[in-house]
């Protein structure tokens, strides 16, 4: 199909193409349709948008047909989409939207509820499916991709603002270009070899970055369909994965393990689909992703700006993520110094033996594609220091050069004065037959430093036997001496940010009062429910060596823990 250097090019490519394009539930468009769409849009906008202003659009939709449709108005009309998360509420929903001087605002009926009572000067409100919107968009039925397209409109120009998650602090939007969203989508589809009959399932929340960029890109780079899921559903996923013919994926997060999850059917294997790409799987779940479903699980790593990427060659071990892209110089360094970690060393049962030495901050130390926050500067200082890219993300690199992810370095937790990095242990936890997902998080040890929790979700129908887990975490090869989990919690369900990865901030708040039950691991390894008495002990010792006591630990009732939005993330 040759290349394209916007995804405004991209978007005109669908014209004359009557092929199926874009399927939600039991509507199908076809790729002419597609692109006609997005022009009419495209044309009001350049009617609404007020003259010398940002040429901003917020999204806030489900995954409804109206999503793609906007972004590829957007490319047209040289503006940028905004997608702003659905489960932020009141102050913290008005200033996503302002701080992204979005001029106008698209969303749907299901979440005008959310809106009411916020004050958007300057905001006109778009609501799909109603009568009026319907009127606007009327008059520019017919209208043509290039006839609409702007001029001037490059590779340069705004395309996406999407925020990033963060575990404190206001989120920041970062900036992504039509030529960069454009050779993002190439690369993928290249790599991944997207035919035309592909159908990319997009179940992911399109206001965040991996699934406009890794599915929904990829897709109109190559010439594929794309499946649209309103919400993720573990238990409707294989229906929809039939059901449109999809043939690719992408998940973040605790998706693989909510899918993982649920009943075994007999048709688990009845479906086109082939491969699923995404982050946090694990290499346990991944292998009984492709055993129950017969579908390769490719993980890859790629931080949300673009700063940098790890490409997954045939020959990466198992439990690594690749190697470092070819554009990219990449490092393991130590965050305070800057100085680069020794290589890992791993001992013949395959445990990292040196991981003091061998974890640090994954840098990028040549060019990158990393193109700022809006209107954040001292985010864009703290990301580009020295003239390198800092992801903010643990890795440890082999002597081959082989990358393995080991967290964020909010993650990173120290006990008895040894780095421990919470990805590794969680990778562990992964093993044990009754969790469908662990989280592992630090919480403050009465004396110096950290002690290691982990939160449990069982699978149906199992309660935790303290014994057995004892006697798992004692004959796993790789569990270093100083990571079995001091405490463990055993929660319902997961708590998850609204792009299904793990909601560590309110689980590390929350600590050892949390409502759920916690066991504790006692000097002989073995696991005691931690009491009502036992806490009061604990406060006691947090005072008798001058270390304040975590908020809760000394009052006299526990509280409904703080789970995060899970929608139908759980199966």
């Amino acid at each position: 199909m040759g290349s394209a250097g916007t995804a405004a090019e991209l978007v005109q490519r669908q014209w004359g193409d009557h092929r199926p394009g874009l399927r939600y539930e039991d509507t199908v468009l076809t790729h002419h349709q597609v692109a006609s769409g997005a022009a009419a849009r495209a044309a009001l906008l350049a009617d609404l948008l007020p003259a010398g202003g940002e040429p901003h659009v917020g999204v806030l939709l489900d995954n409804t047909p109206e999503f793609p449709l906007w972004l590829s108005a957007a490319a047209l009309a040289g503006a940028a989409v905004a997608g702003i998360n659905p489960t932020r509420r009141g102050a913290e929903l008005a200033r996503d939207i302002l701080h992204t001087d979005c001029r106008i605002l698209v969303t749907e009926r299901a979440h005008l509820p959310l809106l009411a009572g916020l004050d958007l000067p300057g905001v006109r409100v778009l609501v799909t499916g109603t009568e009026a919107y319907a009127e606007l968009l009327a008059p520019y039925a017919g209208a043509e991709p290039a006839a609409v397209a702007r001029p001037g409109t490059g590779p340069g120009t705004r395309m996406l603002l999407y925020f990033t998650s963060g575990s404190t602090g206001a989120p920041k939007a970062a900036i992504c270009t039509q030529g960069r969203l454009a050779a993002a989508g190439a690369s993928l589809a290249g790599h991944f070899r997207v035919r035309r009959e592909d159908v990319h399932y997009v179940c992911m929340p399109m206001f965040h970055g991996n699934a406009v960029i890794a599915d929904w890109a990829p897709a109109l780079a190559g010439g594929a369909a794309v499946a649209l899921r309103r919400r993720f559903s573990a238990s409707g996923f294989l229906d929809d994965v039939r059901a449109h013919g999809a043939t690719y994926f992408t998940y973040v997060g605790r998706a693989v393990q909510y899918l993982l999850a649920t009943p075994e059917r007999p048709d688990d294997r009845e479906h086109r689909l082939r491969l699923g790409f995404g982050t946090e799987a694990g290499a346990v779940d991944a292998a009984r992703f492709r055993e129950r479903f017969g579908v390769r699980l490719v993980e890859g790593y790629g931080s949300s700006e673009g700063g940098a990427a790890i490409q997954r060659t045939p020959d990466t071990p198992a439990r690594a993520v690749g190697r470092a892209a070819a554009r990219d110089d990449l490092a393991v360094v130590d965050p305070e110094t800057g100085r680069e970690r020794a290589a890992a060393v791993f001992d013949g049962a395959g445990r990292l033996v040196n991981g003091a030495e061998a974890i640090g901050e994954l840098v990028n130390r040549g060019p990158t594609p990393f193109e700022g926050y809006w209107r954040n500067p001292a985010a864009d200082a703290e990301r580009v220091r020295g003239g390198w890219y800092w992801t903010g993300d643990l890795f440890f690199r082999d002597a081959e050069g082989f990358y393995y992810f080991a967290g964020r370095t909010d993650d990173r937790l120290r006990v008895d004065s040894e780095n421990l990095a919470a990805a590794m242990i969680e990778n562990i936890l992964a093993r044990w037959p009754d969790a469908v997902a662990a989280a592992v998080y630090a919480v403050p040890d009465p004396a110096a430093g950290d002690q290691v929790m982990a939160a449990l979700a069982l699978r149906a129908g199992a309660a935790f036997a303290p014994a057995a887990f004892a006697r798992f975490l004692a004959a796993q090869p790789d569990l270093g001496t100083k990571m079995a989990p001091a405490f463990v919690r055993i929660v319902p369900a997961m708590p998850v940010t609204a792009t299904n990865k793990v909601h560590r901030a309110g689980l590390r708040r929350e600590g050892f009062w949390c409502g759920d039950p916690v066991w504790h691991r006692g000097p002989d390894g073995a696991y005691a429910p931690l009491t009502d008495e036992g806490l009061s002990a604990l406060a006691a010792a947090y005072t008798a060596h001058g270390t304040p006591v975590p908020p809760g630990l000394d009052q006299r009732a526990r509280p409904a823990p703080e789970h995060g939005p899970n929608d139908e993330s759980q199966p």
